[in-house]
């Protein structure tokens, strides 16, 4: 596999759930990764692409080119020596953006060697020439040929160059090259924009994600006591970045229509955005303990997910099934996972949302939301098999 990082956040901790899964079935995995260091029990899997510092220079690259995907040549190159020495059945890539690996390099190898080579897409980057959603630009240059990109200062950000027009050109010459390519989508809505883009061609399979129930199941602590909340309603949001479309000025919004008999707790955010929270919400950085995060949800009321651009957040999966119902906007696979447990509105209805939380709904779990998790690695080994 391949993953901009291993272990870590929603697309790491899915590499490494596969990973443990295939092999009590016997099967051997590497996971290759970009960024960031790897939890110890996961270290097993990994191999590194590159270092620190030629990601830094990967994303400095291409803040002034707009070329992200086109850097790391030479570290892609020593990489991909170790792939022909290794000779893997199957190729499973899942983030190639994110400063770590050449785009160019890695399919000239998937083209020349003919491996089979199975693409889970987690965002829209493999089909656009610079972002990875296009939602809240109201876009679809994407369907015929991108060019003077609306998202260009948004990540992969460029503060320079607009290279939209080619990069569109180069991936689509690039990804269209490799034969025996199936590509996996967590949500019906990312499928249904593949079938629209310069990847139509290649057969999609959906495959919603999974989660660990042994981690992410009702985990009694002391969050509550700890911060202050033994009486309070909670309100909880989770992200690994929060960014312009995980909605933060939508939950400060939310805050200032609230009683003091609600709070609001948001985790993953830095500590120059903690400080900047009003009294009202409580502020918790990124942690990578999903016991700590099982307790936590465990803890909430209601998740609530206002993100304007999404895939098929495992957020709104790993709430619940730590027994948290979902309140969501109607966005993307979003959609598709918050009504498992919980339901949907439009984005950005915070006065819905409020009035929705005052009623103290009870949401009903759907008949097929036990049946809906867990087979995941059982999809995937069909797909495995088939090539």
């Amino acid at each position: 596999m391949i993953n901009s990082v291993c272990g870590i956040r929603s697309t790491g901790r899915i590499c490494t759930d596969l990973a443990d899964a295939l092999t009590a079935q016997g099967h051997e995995v590497r996971i290759a990764y970009g960024r960031e260091t790897v939890p110890e029990k996961y270290e097993k899997y990994a191999v590194r692409i590159g270092s620190p510092i030629g990601t830094k220079l990967h994303g400095l690259r291409s803040r002034i080119f707009d070329d992200t995907g086109f850097g790391s040549k030479r570290a892609t190159q020593r990489f991909i020596e170790w792939v022909k020495s290794y000779d893997p059945d199957v190729v499973h890539l899942h983030n190639i953006h994110g400063y770590y690996i050449n785009a160019e390099v890695l399919f000239r190898y998937l083209v020349k060697a003919k491996k089979p080579v199975i693409w889970t897409l987690h965002d829209c980057w493999p089909f656009t020439g610079h972002c990875v959603y296009f939602d809240y630009a109201k876009c679809d240059r994407w369907k015929t040929g991108c060019h003077n990109c609306p998202e260009k200062k948004v990540y992969p950000a460029s503060v320079i160059a607009d290279r939209s027009r080619r990069n569109w050109a180069d991936k689509k010459k690039l990804f269209t090259g490799v034969r025996d390519m199936t590509f996996v989508t967590p949500s019906q809505w990312l499928a249904d924009l593949l079938k629209q883009s310069y990847l139509g061609k290649y057969p999609v399979k959906v495959i919603n994600n999974d989660i660990d129930l042994t981690v992410f199941r009702p985990t009694e602590g002391d969050f509550r006591q700890k911060n202050g909340l033994a009486d309070k309603k909670i309100l909880l949001g989770v992200a690994s970045i929060w960014d312009r479309r995980k909605g933060l000025k939508d939950y400060i919004r939310l805050s200032e229509k609230l009683d003091d008999s609600y709070k609001i707790v948001l985790v993953g955010l830095s500590e120059e955005q903690i400080k900047q929270l009003p009294d009202n919400i409580i502020g918790i950085s990124r942690t990578n303990n999903t016991k700590e995060l099982a307790e936590i949800y465990t803890a909430a009321d209601y998740l609530i997910n206002l993100t304007y651009e999404d895939n098929y957040p495992t957020v709104n999966l790993e709430a619940q099934a730590c027994g948290t119902p979902v309140i969501s906007y109607r966005t993307g696979g979003s959609t598709e996972s918050a009504v498992r447990f919980g339901t949907v509105v439009d984005k950005g209805a915070v006065e819905q949302v409020v009035k929705l939380i005052q009623s103290s709904p009870r949401f009903e779990k759907s008949p097929d939301y036990e049946a809906s998790l867990g087979h995941s690695v059982e999809k995937y080994l069909e797909l495995y098999r088939a090539r």
